[in-house]
């Protein structure tokens, strides 16, 4: 009977785990479980531009949402020039204003007074010169000396230019400058605009934002490090999205389709389940990776498969192991 006893505890130990195996709760047929661990986005932060930090405003683990500002750079020589290029376009445009504008009221009417004074002076230097001419013949050129004649006959011919000088630029008065003028001028103050945009988005680079809601999962420098954009000062973690990354077997593609319902369940929370959806299928099949927990050969070749999931408390972490319930297609 000792010798018997072993065998017979060995003999009820198999009958209680067969019991057991055969008589454990099966999965429905229209269902499928998987197993796999929570996955999210995961985003490098750093600086557009080379510059001191002089502000870090995040703590690892804290929640950032879209917009809000988490370091800031030291501008105190990017201020001066922002300000010297937004002042050089206020003149480049008052400048192009200007020549559209036009001659004013004011300006034609001197250049039209100017021609007037001209026009008198001209006809004074005609007549003088009209009064030597007329003494010389009477006098048979003794009346007056050759140089007078010369010196008169030069300040008509003065006077003549000065006219037409003055009605010259009356008529540019009245036409207004050239357009070649007005598009030099407009180019310029195209140029002075593209350098104060840029300046003020370098300014705007200066406060380093968050691209989207998240949570700070590392803060990589400090207040007084020089920043690059080569350097992420955080590493921030995407709350939403967030999915199961499961393998799916060859056998049971076919019942598995995007947009599929499914459930998911993590140990941390016991009973409690997250409604989510099938949001990818991989394409291309891959061998199994060792972490992947099956019921089948881990040689086999898998799909991988993405299970979005719901998650309006925020309370699944990165990695978490998780179960997946789908619900199939049919074969």
């Amino acid at each position: 009977m000792k010798k018997a006893a072993p065998w017979i505890l060995l003999a009820a130990a198999l009958g209680i785990g067969c019991a057991w195996w055969f008589g454990r709760p099966q999965p429905p047929p229209d269902r499928l479980t998987l197993y796999g661990n929570l996955d999210l986005r995961q985003v490098d932060l750093p600086f557009n531009d080379s510059e001191r930090i002089v502000e870090v405003l995040a703590q690892e683990g804290d929640r950032v949402h879209q917009g809000q500002v988490l370091a800031r750079l030291d501008t105190a020589r990017l201020l001066p020039q922002a300000a010297e290029a937004e002042a050089n376009v206020a003149a480049q445009r008052a400048v192009v204003e200007r020549l559209h504008h036009g001659s004013r009221p004011q300006e034609i009417a001197q250049a039209n007074a100017n021609v007037v004074a001209a026009q008198a002076d001209a006809d004074n230097a005609n007549r003088q010169w009209e009064r030597l001419q007329a003494l010389s013949a009477r006098t048979d050129g003794r009346g007056i000396s050759r140089e007078d004649l010369d010196n008169a006959k030069a300040a008509v011919d003065v006077a003549g230019a000065r006219l037409a000088l003055n009605q010259k630029s009356a008529d540019l008065t009245r036409i207004g400058p050239r357009q070649e003028d007005i598009d030099e001028a407009e180019a310029q103050l195209q140029a002075g605009e593209a350098k104060l945009a840029f300046l003020r988005e370098q300014v705007r680079d200066a406060e380093l934002r968050a691209p989207q809601d998240a949570v700070v999962r590392s803060r990589l420098m400090e207040p007084g490090e020089i920043a690059t954009p080569q350097k992420p000062v955080f590493t921030m973690a995407i709350t939403d999205p967030k999915w199961v990354r499961a393998y799916l077997a060859e056998t049971d593609l076919p019942k598995v389709h995007p947009g599929a319902a499914a459930t998911v369940a993590v140990d941390a929370f016991g009973s409690r389940t997250f409604a989510g959806w099938v949001g990818f299928i991989s394409s291309v099949a891959e061998f199994t990776p060792k972490t992947v927990q099956t019921s089948e050969l881990r040689s086999q070749l898998v799909y991988e498969i993405r299970v979005f999931v719901k998650d309006p408390d925020d309370v699944l972490r990165l990695g978490m192991p998780a179960t997946v319930t789908l619900a199939l297609a049919g074969p």
